[in-house]
């Protein structure tokens, strides 16, 4: 990209923000220009949220400036953004499902007249919007009815007909298959020649080096420097971000399994009805659930945790059946569950980091109905202290903490309790490579000590580095299992495109040739 003799579209100078016992943003600054595409990156509580919604007027700055143009802006309300050609796509996609296409299109902005919507105009538009990113969808059918994949698009063409000139997208493939994901790159790359600034914030490190023209990382709430494109490296952005190497990224040590800590045998999920599933998991293991979106993972978690009835089978905590009907019975029995959505599932967001740790425990701390709360002061202390949580105090809302904290907070709520098993599902997804350094460095501790632990993540990279053995599914059945000898990324693709056997048998991998 030839070096531009005008002012930026859109820039930033010396932004500052403070929350409660947080400086969010101090003295940030930023430039991007029309047809430019900027990743933003830096660990979780670097800023990069805050900067974002300040931009799109959900938030105001304390002090610094912004510029369209290179005349300065006041940007006091979402309605004054959207006017001056800014629009955020938030990771958690805001749409209403009940509604059409088009409607969600045009939400708040329909074409009149009289008091009534010119429904056939506003379906016409909407297709010229959809051709834009490439989504053939009716413009009539209900979003409720569409892929996260497809939804993403309808988000990115509801901005696209407020005219943006600046999008902001924040995590945009978190929750995308990976053909999903690459249609998005071709929009991002169609907008950029269409004169578009895309601001992309992402914690995957690959997409930011195919998709990014510039980098700029921010740490601790300021400016931590700038790559150019030709400089723009897995390895340099990681230095950046975190101010460290990170020679060895998994750590992981062989660990010597104990006796049988879960044993689930002949399992059916409402999911999968049709397919059995059995496996088991000893003390002192860590082990790697694989599969390809819509492969079942998730349910069988949520089916031995009692979160939903199994159909079928038997499930066995250290030799005693407990098949749990209910979470309830799933944590007498000694299983814990770290579930995907950590904000919908895992925390009360509203209440303090000390409150949400003590959340599982409640039966045990409670006194004649009475909460214990020198008890509930206590864990609080404890789980803090040994999982490094980063908040100012254990009064603080835990909604204000970063998504590495608020992940934290989930892993002591459970730890609390001590678990014989304990199930994650995409324990690392949203969170940034120190935090998780730290989650790994924590389930390495937790396996030493005796707990048995079956992870679900969709980074293979996550798999092949942290497991014993890894467990692959494919629509509902488990397809294999696979040694840490056995793990490559072929033989966990083998299996999870509906292969059978050991890919040993159908050609011979590097064993852990993408392991460090």
């Amino acid at each position: 990209m030839a070096e531009p003799t005008h002012p930026p579209l859109l820039e930033v100078r010396e932004l500052s923000k403070s929350f409660p016992g947080v400086r969010a943003l101090s003295g940030v600054g930023l430039g991007a220009y029309a047809g430019e595409v900027v990743a933003v990156i830096g660990e979780n509580g670097a800023g990069k949220s805050t900067l974002m919604k300040i931009l799109a007027g959900i938030q105001p700055p304390d002090s610094g400036q912004v510029l369209l143009d290179g005349t300065p802006v006041e940007i006091r309300s979402v309605e004054e953004a959207l006017r001056r050609g800014i629009s955020l796509i938030h990771q958690e996609l805001n749409l209403a499902d009940n509604l059409s296409v088009a409607a969600n299109i045009f939400l708040g902005r329909e074409p009149r007249t009289g008091p009534f919507f010119r429904g056939r105009q506003i379906e016409r538009e909407a297709v010229r919007f959809l051709d834009m990113v490439g989504l053939r969808v009716s413009p009539r059918k209900k979003v409720a009815h569409l892929s996260v994949g497809q939804q993403q698009m309808v988000e990115i063409a509801k901005a696209l007909s407020t005219n943006a000139r600046v999008l902001i997208m924040d995590e945009p493939t978190s929750s995308l298959t990976s053909h999903e994901a690459a249609q998005l790159f071709k929009v991002v790359k169609a907008l950029r020649e269409r004169g578009v600034c895309v601001l992309y914030i992402s914690h995957r490190l690959g997409e930011v080096k195919e998709l990014a023209d510039r980098v700029v990382v921010l740490r601790d709430g300021k400016n931590a420097g700038e790559l150019p494109r030709e400089q723009i490296e897995h390895e340099r952005m990681v230095r950046m971000m975190v101010g460290r190497e990170l020679s060895q990224f998994y750590q992981h040590r062989p660990h010597s399994p104990g006796a049988a800590a879960l044993e689930v045998t002949d399992l059916r999920t409402p999911a999968h009805a049709r397919h059995a599933v059995s496996f088991t998991l000893r003390s002192g293991e860590i082990v790697g659930l694989a599969g390809l979106v819509g492969a079942g993972r998730t349910e069988v978690l949520q089916t031995v945790f009692g979160v939903t009835p199994a159909l079928g089978g038997a499930v066995r905590v250290a030799g005693v059946a407990v098949t749990p009907r209910s979470p309830a019975e799933a944590i007498h029995a000694g299983l814990a569950l770290v579930p995907e959505d950590r904000k919908q599932q895992g925390l009360i967001l509203e209440m303090a980091v000390r409150e949400n740790l003590s959340l599982a425990t409640l039966g045990r701390t409670a006194r004649l109905g009475f909460l214990d709360r020198s008890a509930e002061r206590g864990l609080a202390a404890r789980m803090i202290s040994q999982l490094g949580v980063k908040t100012p105090t254990d009064r603080q809302p835990v909604q204000y903490l970063s998504g590495g904290n608020q992940q934290k907070v989930v892993l002591g709520k459970w730890l609390a309790i001590r678990p014989r098993v304990l199930l994650l599902d995409e324990p690392t997804r949203g969170i940034d490579v120190g935090a998780k350094q730290e989650i790994y460095r924590l389930m390495e501790e937790l396996a030493e000590s005796g707990v048995a632990i079956l992870f679900v993540s969709s980074e293979m990279e996550e798999v092949l580095g942290m497991s014993d053995r890894a467990l692959v599914m494919h629509e509902g059945r488990m397809t294999g299992e696979l040694s840490r000898a056995e793990l490559s990324e072929e033989a966990v693709m083998h299996l999870a495109t509906g292969g059978v056997g050991a890919w040993s048998d159908v050609a011979a991998p590097t064993a852990g040739a993408s392991r460090q």
